[in-house]
This record gives C-alpha cells, structure tokens and sequence, in this order.
C-alpha cells in the first residue's frame, strides 16, 4: 500500500474514514474494517478492501473455534457466499492469507476478565452477570465448531444464527447501502445514550477485556506484513488506539475526510 490511509485511495461510499482505519508499522500496515453484522454497505466494505491491499493476514472477530464454520461458509458457490454476512465475505475474498479468528473467549481474555473483576472487587451480582455472558459465549464458540464439523461432513449448511434483514439490498447501489448503514448506526448509538452509564454496565468489563486481548493479537501479527482486521464498527476506536500507542517508530494515520 502507498502512504495514504485506505479510504482515501478507494473511490467507494462505503469505504471511509468512520468504518476504516490504517495504522502503519515497520513491516507493513494494519486496516481496520468496521461492520455492522450482515449489513450490505459492510460486506461490499470488505470485498472492496480486502481486494485492494490483499493482505498478508486476515483477522476476524470471530473466536478461533468458529473459523472452520466461516470457512465452511464461503466455499458457497455464491460470491459473495449466502451465509456468514462480512465474515464469509472477507475469507471469500483472500487468496493466499492466513485466516485467524481474535476474539473471545480463549484463555487470555478469560485471564484478564478475572483479573479486572477482582482488581475491581466488582458486586457478586455483575461478577455473575459478566461471567454468564462468558459461558454464553463459550457456548456459541463450540456450536460453531459443530456445525463446521455437519457443513463438512455431509451436504447440509448450518448456520450458526439467522442472517439479519435490512431495508436496502446487496443489489442497491453502493451510494445507498452506505447512507442506510451510516443512519442504522446512528439510530443505534442514539438509542444507546440513553441508557446507563457505560462503565457500570457489565458488559462493559466484558467488552474491554476482548478489545484488550485483540490488541494483543493483532500485534503479534505485525511483524507477519500487512494485516487486515475485521471487526464490529463500535470496536474501531478502542482497537486503533491501542495499536496506535503499541507501535515503536510506527504512525498512525487517520483521513481528516467527512464521513
């Protein structure tokens, strides 16, 4: 990749400074790409990108248990495939890239979640309610492996959840699938302000431990060359700036482009 930042070198409405960030170090580059689960705007995002700057390294946020399902996924014959929204899309759209999942739960992640819940000396009632979400988790992770596992073995496609609907389409054009994603987004967030506060919500101490240990990974990829990550579009500020802090001699470059 030259210098610029992704989203100014691609010519897409969907590709922007909102849901793409290029973080540049010395063995290459790490691009964030912000999804919004099965939304169209964010598959044709990641098509887009991931066939641009054909990275070295794929990371999802997926946990590493589901990989083979997504994988499962997109050798539909479909391009982009019927199942597995931007995730089957973006291992649709790799040659010769390694593909690793970098979410939870694994083993570091359920190490610091522990550790915040203690250093916080959090109410028996959050540690319970964090701790559930981590077992529900943990159960989605392994029904994944088994439903790669039927999707391998026999001519059936599980899928792992129901695909979600949107009122605009793979076949609007991309001016429209950008503006639809971009108001989904804000109705969202605007609903979400108006409940509690951030940091005494649970899920708080969940999200902040996954945002922790993708960080961590992403790292640990640097040095393999040029990296592209995709993950949920509320993910994209954390992450950016703890590989923007981590990078000895690197740059972060942000587009100062409107979205």
């Amino acid at each position: 990749m030259a210098a610029s930042s992704i989203e100014t070198v691609v010519d897409d409405p969907r590709v922007t400074a909102q849901f793409c960030r290029s973080i540049r170090h010395q063995a290459g580059e790490v691009v964030l790409l912000g999804a919004v689960h099965d939304h169209p705007a964010s598959v044709g995002r990641v098509r887009t990108v991931i066939e641009r700057v054909e990275p070295d390294t794929l990371a999802l946020e997926l946990p590493a248990a589901a990989i083979p399902l997504y994988r499962a996924y997109a050798r539909d014959e479909r391009s982009p495939p019927r199942f597995g929204g931007e995730m089957s899309a973006a291992i649709d759209a790799v040659s010769s890239a390694e593909v690793v999942g970098i979410d939870a739960p694994n083993w570091p992640f359920v190490r610091r979640l522990v550790a915040r819940l203690v250093a916080d000396r959090v109410s028996p009632s959050t540690a319970r309610r964090v701790l559930s979400s981590l077992g529900n988790a943990t159960r989605d992770a392994l029904t994944s492996r088994v439903a790669a596992t039927v999707t391998d073995a026999t001519s059936l496609t599980v899928a792992a959840d129901e695909p979600v609907s949107y009122s605009c389409t793979r076949a609007d054009d991309p001016e429209t699938q950008a503006a639809h994603e971009r108001a989904h987004v804000a109705g969202v967030r605007a609903l979400l302000g108006g409940t509690q506060d951030e940091a005494e919500r649970p899920t708080a101490y969940r999200d902040d431990a996954r945002e922790r240990c993708m960080v961590e990974q992403l790292r640990a990829r640097q040095t393999d060359g040029s990296v592209v990550a995709v993950v949920g579009a509320d993910h994209l500020d954390a992450l950016e700036a703890g590989l923007s802090d981590s990078l000895s001699g690197g740059s972060r470059r942000r587009s100062s482009s409107s979205n």
